[in-house]
């Protein structure tokens, strides 16, 4: 089992046995199959980042809260240590590197998006933001009926809680930093 899904698989399991939901119960509000949901449990699949979203919305916590480790005092996190989440095919690549924390309320991720690759993301919580970085190529992002573009060292700031979308148009591997900041409730 891949260290990546060993942690979503407890996590998974850890959250519904606190909230005492069945499979069937969890597979309700999220909108993840049972099987699928047993199948995440047990470490046998390696979740898609729309499932983990679906997931984490239909638990109402954050989408990292699902992909962390325990915190040290002290972390130096190297690339090769985070298994990617995979989204368009392996052409959009998420390491989740700094995980939520409901003492920091954010999640910190490195994104790569291969050339024309696209990104569609369900809405966040309420008042969410997400906070953009880019290292490398060209990054555009729509959302709310508005689409923002920017380039390398560029960056981007948008509300976060209704459906968007993230394409690289350019013909380079766009590498971003992303910052999601989600607000007390």
């Amino acid at each position: 089992m891949d260290f990546i899904n060993s942690i979503v698989a407890e996590n998974l399991k850890r959250l519904r046995e606190q909230r005492k939901m069945s499979l069937d119960m969890a597979a309700k509000v999220s909108g993840v199959s049972k099987s699928m949901l047993g199948q995440i449990e047990r470490g046998d699949v390696n979740p898609t980042i729309s499932t983990v979203w679906k997931i984490a919305n239909g638990f109402k916590v954050p989408f990292t809260e699902l992909v962390s480790r325990p915190e040290a005092e002290h972390e130096v996190i190297h690339k090769g240590m985070v298994q990617p989440l995979l989204e368009d095919e392996g052409h959009y690549r998420n390491y989740p590197v700094f995980l939520y924390d409901s003492r920091r309320r954010f999640d910190m991720l490195n994104i790569e998006l291969d050339p024309g690759s696209v990104m569609q993301a369900e809405p966040h919580p309420e008042n969410t933001q997400e906070f953009l970085m880019i290292f490398s190529g060209e990054l555009e992002v729509e959302a709310a009926g508005e689409i923002l573009r920017t380039g390398e060292g560029g960056a981007i700031r948008f509300r976060a809680d209704c459906p968007h979308r993230y394409h690289n148009p350019g013909e380079e591997i766009c590498r971003l930093s992303m910052v999601v900041y989600y607000p007390e409730a």
